[in-house]
């Protein structure tokens, strides 16, 4: 008689995730297949409208006529979808750039970043984005919205990261960061105490995350760090998975100030001896201000021995009328593509 094995719970939930992980793998491999034939093929159906656009939009029409009689159980040959699939193959000049700039992406966010953006490299920018931090459409829409090729990409930011880092790690660092940040899902208040502004981004944490990005972790806030016999907190403490170092965010409700920088340099070190680990990246640290004198910022950071930026904040939902003197002038975007 064959002995009865009983199955031992631990390793079932062990062997139960993986056969998960392959699953969702093998889900992901298929709809991305998927994607990439059906951008090529619009692409291509693109080229084809674009050689013959002097017949003007009476082609349009016939052809979406036609192919919907021909292909009655398929989606995507309406009029206006073909003239998106026109614009996609005017803006992306080859099928190497397609694989580069969206082949695997949907065809909706497709069709957002030739709405919603300016040119190839912006649209470039973004699909990266959505490819390494698997946006959806939504997320992808308010990124757009809330300027945030020009706030990561194309910003001129304040740090010390070339100095105080080496490569790549510091020009990993500075990808990530941002200038400004946009919380504009805490509505604006003209006198705005730090724990206040702290209590809002923490109750909206999905959404602080988000604007934060790829690879931060929450580990808390007014985090407790123990120097000596005295106990400081420090107001947001993360880690970033793809950097492997502790993230400290200090909060001012008011106009940068020199003496900031030698405050977050004293945590900086805290954690670096009491909660880094000897596999840990050296701890990075990111003054968030509601404003800066980017000289005084610069100056402020020139002789500190800890990395370090100096980022604005803004709140509300107002984000394109806060903007527009804080974005890049096209001659500064002009001159960075460049």
């Amino acid at each position: 008689m064959a002995k009865k094995i009983e199955i031992v719970m631990d390793g079932y939930i062990d062997v139960l995730e993986k056969i998960k992980e392959r699953i969702t793998q093998a889900q992901y491999q298929v709809m991305t297949n998927v994607n990439v034939e059906r951008n090529i093929l619009f692409w291509n159906i693109g080229n084809v409208i674009l050689q013959y656009s002097q017949w003007g939009n009476k082609f349009v029409e016939t052809l979406s006529k036609d192919l919907r009689m021909t292909y009655p159980s398929r989606e995507g040959y309406s009029v206006r979808n073909l003239n998106y699939m026109k614009q996609f193959a005017r803006r992306i000049p080859s099928e190497e750039i397609l694989h580069q700039a969206g082949a695997k992406i949907s065809w909706r966010a497709i069709k957002l970043l030739i709405d919603k953006t300016d040119n190839l490299e912006e649209h470039m920018w973004y699909t990266q984005q959505c490819l390494e931090n698997g946006w959806s459409s939504t997320v992808l829409s308010h990124q757009i919205e809330s300027g945030l090729y020009y706030r990561q990409a194309l910003a001129d930011k304040t740090t010390n990261f070339k100095e105080q880092l080496a490569n790549p790690l510091s020009e990993q660092a500075e990808e990530i960061i941002k200038d400004p940040y946009i919380f504009d899902f805490i509505p604006n208040a003209k006198k705005l105490r730090e724990i206040e502004l702290e209590d809002a981004l923490v109750q909206q944490i999905t959404k602080l995350l988000l604007e934060f990005g790829s690879g931060f972790a929450f580990m808390g806030r007014q985090y407790p760090i123990q120097v000596g016999k005295r106990e400081f907190f420090i107001d947001l403490l993360f880690y970033n998975v793809k950097l492997h170092c502790y993230f400290v965010v200090e909060l001012k409700t008011v106009e940068f100030e020199p003496e900031f920088a030698g405050k977050l340099s004293f945590y900086l070190s805290a954690v670096d001896g009491e909660l880094k680990s000897a596999n840990d990246n050296p701890t990075i640290g990111l003054l968030l201000c509601k404003g800066k004198d980017k000289i005084v910022a610069e100056y402020a950071l020139k002789d500190v021995n800890k990395p370090m930026g100096v980022s604005e904040y803004k709140l509300s939902n107002h984000i394109s009328e806060e903007l527009q003197d804080k974005l890049p002038s096209i001659e500064d975007i002009e001159k960075r593509i460049n």
